[in-house]
């Protein structure tokens, strides 16, 4: 295949019509002429079946691997139970902490599947508990990198010729390095720098084992740990095994990586720059991009410096994130600061596209009236919807749902409430939903995951936006702009859309006379609750 050369400098390059990328190619991205991308309909569609069948209820799980498993969270379990434990009592949080270290030393033991499992608690901040995902952030960083013989070897052998053959420079040192994977810096023979993700030689080996035991256990620590009691663990090992199947094939990846830049595209997102995967050098286990350059997220004093507008990043994250969830149905799956960057320019660049979310449209009109209901305030509606997406069992009756939960009564605010009454509700809350046969389905579980994220950007990036005047903003954009397209979708009046200020101020938990809130305010309310649910 023949490389198509970029276009001059003075000419607009071609393949930005196609996809949010970079105006300066290293090359050009014609999404006919990719040979990785053959069959991979067939491939995506073989990895999703192949899910039931990894953490399908058996006796004991195949082969020797959950010997180590039962060995290091038994032991992990064991010596909480002794210690830890006990101040349960007195402190919670202190034997939530405690339980909480005991299994990130554990998950590092067990290697990539477990370490990776770590990574994705750790950003999610508000759907785990604090102390479990404060200790699961450390998984992020204390990854050891493979040694450069077997990144060698696994190079030459997915791209069938030597690295010498391949690259004109390649770096020893890996960027950085992580559970699945490890990313390198290196030189084409044509010029063009690049960054190289190599997969990690056993990881597939061991992933399969491991879903495979995690699925065993998970039953078990339903109810028997405090870190466990909201995460329903079975739900969210299959979550998991979702999430981490797909992340296996580097050509998903590549795929997702054009789908999301061409999503963007489409939505005439200007705000953000998905980098070209090569049109030749991606393989199962290698996946050859294009380098970009910016500042890191939490870099505050470089952006200011560079005289980026902050509250303009957060406003792009959250149109950009939503509309690719409400109107195309595909968005990126794991935002955290480690996979985006700032350009000079102050547009965002994203990597990482192993978890990407692909909604059919059905399930993605399922998710459009989730957030219509939710703007205005129908609780019904939110139920239906999310029942629709899978997160409630088809024959649910959704009137006594609204009713157990309290969705029709008067909202309480919750800094009112004593620790005793925030632990029981949320207790009572949890109990009815799974009792119900409740669920997280995937996309949903990202989705969330990607707004607490969005929340902390907040926190860094811009604590002083009124939130209210976002989410007014962020509502008019999208009746402005795709209302004909969502009324179309959902059969909902355009003309009768109006953003339920109120309900959105007692979702908050804030009075209704109330006109602004900052994120500072915000967080202020937290920072209270929490105190309150310390016991």
């Amino acid at each position: 295949m023949t490389l198509a050369p970029p276009e001059t400098p003075s000419e607009q390059p071609s393949d930005l019509a196609f996809g949010s990328f970079s105006e300066d190619p290293p090359w050009i991205v014609d999404p006919d002429n990719l040979r990785w991308k053959k069959g991979l309909d067939t491939v995506r569609s073989v990895v999703r079946r192949q899910v039931p069948e990894l953490i399908a209820p058996r006796r004991v799980p195949n082969g020797t691997r959950v010997f180590k498993v039962v060995w290091e969270l038994g032991s992990a379990l064991g010596l909480w139970a002794l210690t830890g434990r006990r101040k349960r009592a007195t402190d919670q949080s202190a034997s939530r902490a405690d339980l909480s270290l005991r299994l990130r030393k554990a998950a590092e033991e067990l290697g990539p599947t477990y370490i990776k499992l770590g990574q994705i608690i750790s950003s999610g901040q508000g759907i785990f508990p604090d102390e479990l995902v404060t200790e699961f952030t450390k998984c992020r960083d204390q990854v050891p990198a493979e040694s450069f013989d077997v990144v060698r070897t696994v190079v030459e052998e997915e791209l069938g010729q030597t690295l010498e053959e391949a690259f004109a420079s390649f770096d020893r040192a890996p960027l950085a390095a992580a559970s699945i994977a490890q990313v390198h810096v290196a030189t084409l023979h044509t010029g063009e720098e690049v960054v190289v993700k190599v997969q990690r030689p056993t990881v597939a080996q061991f992933v399969h084992q491991d879903l495979s035991v995690m699925a065993w256990l998970a039953p078990f620590l339903i109810g028997r740990i405090p870190v466990a009691a909201l995460a329903n663990p079975p739900a969210l090992v299959e979550v998991f095994a979702h999430t981490i199947s797909e992340e296996l094939d580097f050509r998903l990846e590549a795929e997702n990586m054009i789908d999301v830049a061409h999503s963007f595209a489409q939505l005439d997102q200007k705000g953000f720059v998905v980098p070209r995967p090569h049109p030749t050098l991606v393989t199962r286990r290698v996946l050859v991009m294009e380098r970009l350059r910016g500042y890191q997220f939490d870099d505050i004093e470089g952006i200011a410096e560079a005289g980026i507008d902050t509250h303009e990043i957060i406003r792009t994250g959250m149109v950009g994130f939503m509309e690719g969830a409400m109107i195309n149905g595909i968005f990126h799956g794991d935002l955290h600061g480690g996979n985006l960057f700032v350009l000079e320019d102050g547009r965002t660049a994203l990597f990482d596209f192993g978890i990407t979310a692909r909604m059919s449209d059905f399930h993605r009109k399922a998710f459009l009236k989730l957030l219509m209901a939710a703007t205005t305030g129908n609780p019904v509606g939110q139920l239906a919807a999310l029942r629709d997406l899978g997160a409630l069992p088809l024959d649910t009756d959704l009137e006594a749902v609204v009713a157990d939960l309290g969705l029709d009564g008067v909202p309480v605010d919750p800094t009112t409430m004593s620790a005793e009454e925030l632990v029981s509700e949320l207790q009572r809350v949890v109990k009815l939903l799974l009792g119900y046969g409740a669920r997280m389905p995937k996309e949903l579980m990202l989705f969330v995951k990607n707004l607490v994220f969005l929340d902390g950007a907040i926190a860094t990036l811009a604590p002083d936006i009124d939130l209210f005047a976002e989410i007014a903003n962020i509502a008019m954009h999208f009746a402005r702009t795709h209302g004909d397209r969502i009324a179309d979708d959902i059969d909902f009046e355009g003309d009768s859309f109006e953003v339920d200020m109120d309900g959105i101020k007692d979702a908050f938990g804030v009075d209704r006379n109330v006109d602004a809130l900052t994120y500072n305010d915000l967080q202020a309310r937290r920072e209270l609750i929490k105190k309150r649910l310390r016991r």
